[in-house]
């Protein structure tokens, strides 16, 4: 098992290493649809059996060289974030949004829903400002973006992240400036927003979760699809699943197929 957090260049160097022991199966997510191409086109080549997450390398055919793509409906949670994010204003106010800058199709469905949503469905939410990250410290550099929309835009009412790590930036900032009005939604059901959701007044609003459990369930079956030469679909998508205080701890099992932990039990209490 290895980690690149989303820095493509490790990720190629830990693909090189996993080539050496001569895998059969290698299961993936491209932090970057360019950069890592060549690593997993050589991968596909000496016949190792690929099945990505969430994105697939440029170039790369499925069917030859991959098995399939895994993925949730990330359009899906956008959407759910986005209306979410409304219920929370009333329907109206001023938003930013905290995206990922990157080519990465999972946030950029993710984006492009909650946008499409705002716009189209809550003509009295105003997009005051949009800005994005791209570095590793996601939590950090969302919280000085989150500052700074505070500062420009002091009456504003909410900000969306893009998912949940970068969520915890918001919260940071909103909390620093004294901002616990501020709403938030995000996507991806992490401990951290989860507790924050679980609080009667809590700041996290509501979100859109994935289903990484069942996803990787579905992985594995595709390997075994790859070794046995069975046809595999070329995508598989898990629903969107829209999470608020009401449903969290049900929600979390849902995800996890596990309990709740317990902080986030005594969360739900307060």
């Amino acid at each position: 098992t290895t980690d690149a957090n989303f820095d493509s260049a490790k990720q190629v160097s830990d693909i090189e290493t996993v080539l050496a022991m001569k895998p059969s199966i290698i299961v993936s997510i491209p932090t970057d649809p360019v950069a890592t191409a060549d690593a997993y086109k050589k991968a596909a080549d000496a016949g190792v059996k690929l099945v990505f997450m969430d994105n697939v390398p440029d170039g790369l055919e499925q069917g030859k060289d991959y098995v399939s793509v895994v993925s949730a409906d990330n359009y899906g949670n956008g959407v759910a974030s986005a209306h979410l994010m409304a219920k929370a204003l009333g329907g109206k106010g001023k938003i930013g949004i905290v995206f990922y800058q990157a080519d990465f199709f999972v946030t950029q469905q993710r984006y492009d829903a909650f946008k499409k949503t705002i716009t189209e469905d809550y003509p009295d939410i105003e997009i005051v400002d949009e800005e994005g990250f791209s570095g590793s410290d996601q939590a950090g550099e969302s919280q000085q973006i989150a500052s700074a929309m505070m500062t420009k835009y002091p009456d504003i009412n909410g900000i969306w992240g893009v998912w949940d790590v970068p969520a915890e930036g918001i919260m940071a900032a909103a909390r620093a400036m004294n901002r616990p009005d501020l709403v938030i939604t995000c996507s991806d059901l992490g401990l951290n927003v989860a507790v924050e959701l679980a609080k009667s007044d809590g700041m996290l609003k509501g979100l859109g979760a994935q289903r990484p459990y069942d996803q990787g369930v579905t992985e594995a079956l595709l390997a075994g699809y790859g070794l046995l030469g069975k046809t595999a679909p070329a995508y598989v998508a898990w629903s969107a699943l829209p999470v608020t205080h009401d449903n969290v701890l049900e929600a979390w099992t849902t995800v996890y197929h596990a309990d709740p932990p317990q902080a986030l039990v005594d969360a739900s209490k307060q």
